[in-house]
């Protein structure tokens, strides 16, 4: 039962957005962190920068519909 508590929890995050940021560290360590080793990448952003950018591409710009 506390597995199916769990489940719901984790899909009710995931669809109004609030484990966007988890899945950016998720992301990016699994397709960033090799550059970091050879390159010098930037560091992944912090939860402010990472808010910020994420309201800053929903919000500016013309959004409507006709």
């Amino acid at each position: 039962m506390l597995n199916k508590l769990k489940m719901v929890w984790k899909n009710i995050r995931r669809l109004s957005g609030d484990d966007a940021y988890e899945q950016y560290l998720q992301h990016y360590l699994q397709h960033q962190a090799e550059h970091v080793v050879l390159e010098n990448a930037e560091p992944p952003l912090s939860r402010e920068a990472f808010f910020k950018e994420w309201q800053d591409k929903k919000w500016k710009g013309i959004k409507r519909c006709c």
